[in-house]
């Protein structure tokens, strides 16, 4: 996340969480001494918010070894703590950020069910590419619906990027096949890959997978450089539970988290994030293109519990 302008988006798209789980543990910080009722009560409120137990735990743990400094401001201090236990559970322990485009093409590829968001991140990542001066390429190989190939070509037309796409039903190996020798032959640097995510067939899901993982690799050694898992905010723990069936279905690189500005249950980044072992990679707060952003824990820990 760079420049004031996001933290300024962020701060405003985590308004619903600052209001309710983050705005409860500072109310129980001002009302109460520091003991075990009130890192009880914290507890209670980061598992409302979709923390997790388990991470949740850890957290309060992580208070629970340290003693307030005596200072007069207890509420205060024992947020920074917070922000702090926090900070550690996030940090990619690789440090990870979007990786540089260090083969030519680089391919991305894209998972996630229907409606979270997956297909416009594709498209906000391949403007952000192009503005950066990128040559882009999108691959529609979510054939199961017409819909995806559909609005992944009206984010082609309006951001002037090209797309690969064949008829809906077509061959998803197919269409990836077309996109890999259409990057190689036109010079592009960035390959993004759509695909379809059907978890109530997830035999299907997996083998399907698989076969595009083989097309892409036999095309180019190393690739997909990037596996990003689009998961919907709003979902809560749903989405770990998506994220843990794919994760089943193959090597996750990274997750991208929509619509953050549109839940009160931001925990689930902690949770999804301790119990998965998969960094966050991006965050999605608005509608806009400058809306989605690389993760940064210590900007997301600040925004989340700053006025």
């Amino acid at each position: 996340m760079n420049g004031g302008s996001f933290f300024q988006r962020l701060k405003q798209g985590l308004t619903k969480n600052r209001e309710t789980w983050a705005g409860k543990i500072s109310a129980i910080l001002q009302n109460r001494s520091w003991d075990e009722t009130s890192l009880a009560q914290m507890e209670d409120s980061l598992i409302a918010a979709d923390v997790g137990v388990k991470a949740s735990q850890k957290l309060i743990d992580a208070l629970r070894r340290q003693s307030p400094n005596g200072g007069e401001d207890l509420a205060k201090e024992m947020t920074l703590r917070l922000q702090a236990a926090m900070v550690q559970m996030l940090q990619d322990p690789s440090h990870a950020k979007p990786a540089p485009l260090s083969l030519r093409p680089w391919v991305i590829l894209f998972l996630g069910v229907n409606g979270v968001g997956k297909t416009t991140t594709i498209g906000k990542l391949a403007a952000q590419y192009r503005d950066a001066g990128r040559k882009v390429l999108l691959v529609a190989a979510d054939t199961f619906r017409a819909a995806a190939i559909e609005q992944l070509d009206v984010w082609g037309q309006r951001i002037g990027v090209d797309i690969v796409k064949h008829r809906p039903g077509a061959d998803p190996s197919a269409v990836v096949f077309d996109g890999m020798q259409a990057a190689k032959s036109r010079g592009v640097d960035v390959l993004l890959i759509d695909t379809a995510g059907r978890l109530h067939t997830k035999v299907h899901l997996i083998e399907e997978l698989k076969k595009i993982r083989r097309v892409i690799t036999r095309e180019q050694a190393g690739a997909p450089q990037e596996t990003l898992l689009v998961l919907d905010a709003t979902t809560g723990q749903n989405g770990l539970q998506q994220a843990r069936v794919f994760k089943e279905a193959t090597d996750i690189t990274g997750i991208v988290l929509t619509k953050l500005d549109g839940t009160a249950k931001g925990g689930v980044i902690i949770s999804i994030q301790e119990e998965l072992g998969v960094p966050v990679k991006y965050i999605g707060v608005g509608e806009d293109v400058e809306d989605l952003q690389p993760f940064d824990a210590e900007s997301f820990a600040r925004a989340l519990f700053e006025n």
